[in-house]
């Protein structure tokens, strides 16, 4: 019998001093993943994802790579593991990289490079301060899109993860931002915070980055899949190669569509998923999403072994 498993990657934000430790102490084969990017990269990522300190990984520039090379290995790991292979993937934001480099369309050290230029020309897009991104919770997604509309006044601002049936994250201009918080608020959100990232990411002000990207990529090999990766962009597959290379370049000022991602694989019969990487975030957003979807977070030796005995009775 033929097993559907989704796999996903997370993105910047579960990031943390410390990550995958415990798996590394029994799997070699994370610390060799963290070696091989960093010499792609030039710098010692193991070393900054191990002891820090948390500033410095919690820089752009840096998570990113430390997050595609965290996603990685611990896909190398379920593999070795003897884990069932994956039917379809996704991932958040940068998690789409991951994704794209486990499904063999994009080379690790390739990609390692390609991480940290992105974050590199994100940062360099907006100034220091000109840019926010908040979480909004509780109010329907027509509403926060309205409310962006409505506080917009000129600057950019706009909904740009959807990540859960009552929480979006919305971006652009730092004064509109606030406008929006509190606007959000007087509608009724249940929370409405400023969130502690430096880059307003998925909007129209990192448009500059993009074409910065687009000249990037334009150097990069690409393949297609070897199983379909859906897209924040268009929640479906690339048709081609110079689609995939357009939807990378497109998803840097365009909304993720988490929400819709979840559903679409729902709805192909997929009910066993993972979630490769530290942290959970995605699990806990799947679960808000959908009750037809069980993900499984693997990111040490005790979930990766309930991981393994759960799908194989999936």
């Amino acid at each position: 019998m033929t097993h559907s498993l989704a796999v996903f990657f997370p993105g910047q934000g579960s990031q943390s001093v410390g990550m995958l430790d415990a798996l590394a102490e029994v799997y070699s084969s994370v610390k060799h993943s963290f070696e091989e990017a960093s010499d792609a990269l030039g710098r010692d990522l193991w070393s900054l994802v191990t002891r820090g300190p948390k500033e410095d990984l919690d820089r752009t520039e840096n998570t990113q790579p430390a997050m595609l090379a965290a996603g990685i290995a611990v896909w190398r790991v379920w593999q070795q593991s003897g884990g069932p292979p994956a039917t379809l993937m996704a991932g958040h934001s940068l998690g789409e990289y991951t994704a794209l480099v486990a499904a063999g369309a994009l080379g690790f050290a390739e990609a390692i490079r390609l991480a940290s230029d992105r974050a590199r020309f994100m940062q360099e897009a907006v100034p220091a301060g000109a840019g926010a991104m908040a979480a909004v919770l509780g109010l329907a997604d027509e509403q926060v899109v309205a409310l962006c509309a409505e506080q917009a006044q000129g600057e950019v601002l706009a909904a740009v993860n959807f990540n859960s049936p009552g929480q979006v994250v919305i971006a652009g201009a730092s004064t509109a931002v606030a406008r929006a918080i509190e606007a959000a608020k007087a509608a009724g959100a249940k929370r409405a915070l400023l969130l502690p990232v430096s880059v307003p990411s998925h909007c129209a002000l990192m448009r500059p980055a993009a074409e910065r990207l687009a000249e990037r990529l334009a150097e990069v090999a690409l393949a297609m899949p070897s199983v379909p990766v859906i897209h924040n962009v268009t929640v479906a597959p690339a048709a081609d190669v110079d689609s995939l290379r357009r939807l990378l370049v497109e998803q840097l000022y365009s909304p993720v569509r988490w929400v819709e991602t979840i559903e679409s694989v729902v709805a192909q019969g997929v009910t066993t998923a993972l979630e490769c990487g530290p942290g959970k975030v995605l699990t806990g957003l799947n679960k808000r999403i959908s009750d037809h979807l069980t993900t499984l977070p693997v990111f040490d030796p005790k979930t990766l072994e309930a991981a393994l005995e759960a799908s194989s009775n999936a």
